[in-house]
């Protein structure tokens, strides 16, 4: 089995940004345990940002601006890297680094070259460890936390497994910071639940973090789809990732699996593409393409904002401007004001017959 396990910036720093040596130690020992047994693992590994603070002599504090964050990750990667090497080799593994980027899940070709490395580096007994590009990402093109890659990575390496490990027990029914007794969902089967405690969820815990449990739960979210079983537990737990594996109860909260996969494109698409636009339909629209899986025809579109070309990704809201689907366009912002509300047969001469084609069209959940 392929165990993919998440650690947040919270639970390997400290509050100064210092990389926390016992966190890393303990996480390579239930990583390596699993090994022992037979299993393959892949870190996805946050900190390098924090990792570069003390370095950098930011010790009171996280900057906020994109170039500086990127400068600290530059530095701070290295140390991470270091350490995880070090603990690693203690167990006989050997690591090996992977940075991706949303452009690693945008572009076919980069997507499988991206699989098939992090594919070989698991034949050849490596433990990759993953985190995002951030010394050389485009601040408009990326994903600023490490839950979704991590739940994309499962889904690429075709884990069936996703630990995210954070500083609380799981998944409460309200902000723990703000309600202390507020307990702990242990499963969850239904996605309209997650939906419900993502609207509940707080953002990051700490400002050296940079997701949060919403962040978590939307990680859950895609993994679920793709098929992969999530459990979003306490990094500090004794054999937290041994009983994640083993289904213990009182882990954690897990999020199960859904029985209809996603497929890589559809998952690209609702998750992984940045969308460049927005397009407005009306309620028969929303209905024909959530009921029946139906195309976006430029009948059902009432507005559209943004600047797009055919092929760039775009949100579609109904009629109470709630996102309900993701979908690659047929047709540019400059084309879709001449169309908008037309029957196909009163499309212009070679346009295409939909707006949104059905095979490239996301329903999210």
């Amino acid at each position: 089995m392929i165990v993919v396990v998440k650690i947040g910036t919270s639970s390997i720093t400290e509050a100064d940004g210092a990389i926390r040596a016992e966190a890393v130690a303990k996480l390579s020992g239930e990583v390596a345990a699993l090994v022992a047994e037979g299993h393959q693992a892949v870190i996805v590994s946050s900190g390098a940002i924090g990792a570069g603070l003390p370095v950098l002599g930011f010790e009171q504090g996280r900057p906020t601006d994109p170039v500086t964050l990127q400068a600290l990750s530059a530095v701070g990667q290295s140390r991470l890297m270091a350490l995880y090497q070090e603990r690693l080799a203690g167990y006989g593994l050997i690591c090996g680094q992977v940075l991706l980027a949303p452009r690693d899940f945008l572009v076919r070709a980069q997507y499988l070259h991206a699989q098939r490395t992090l594919g070989r580096l698991l034949q050849l007994g490596v433990v990759p460890i993953v985190n995002e590009n951030d010394a050389v990402a485009d601040d408009a093109i990326r994903w600023g936390d490490n839950d979704r890659i991590a739940a994309l990575v499962a889904h690429m390496v075709g884990a069936e497994l996703l630990v995210l490990l954070t500083d609380t027990e799981g998944v409460h029914t309200a902000d723990p910071r703000l309600h202390a007794d507020a307990p702990v969902v242990e499963d969850i089967a239904d996605l309209s639940l997650l939906q419900k405690l993502t609207a509940v969820a707080g953002a990051a815990g700490t400002d050296r973090g940079s997701g949060g449990m919403a962040s978590k739960l939307a990680a859950a979210r895609i993994a679920s789809l793709s098929g992969v079983r999530t459990v979003i537990a306490a990094a500090h737990r004794d054999r937290v990732v041994a009983d994640a594996l083993a289904r213990e109860p009182g882990v954690g909260t897990t999020v199960a699996a859904q029985p209809r996969r996603l497929n890589a494109r559809k998952l690209w698409i609702g998750y992984a593409m940045v969308p460049a636009g927005t397009v407005w339909v009306d309620d028969g629209a929303r209905r024909a393409m959530v009921e029946r899986g139906a195309s976006l025809l430029a009948v059902g579109v009432t507005g559209f904002e943004g600047a797009f070309q055919s092929g760039d990704a775009a949100e579609v809201r109904g009629p109470d401007d709630q996102v309900f689907a993701r979908g690659l366009m047929e047709l540019s912002s400059n084309e879709m004001g001449s169309v908008i509300g037309l029957h196909s047969d009163a499309m212009p001469p070679g346009a295409p017959p939909e707006v949104i084609h059905r095979d490239s069209l996301t329903v999210l959940p």
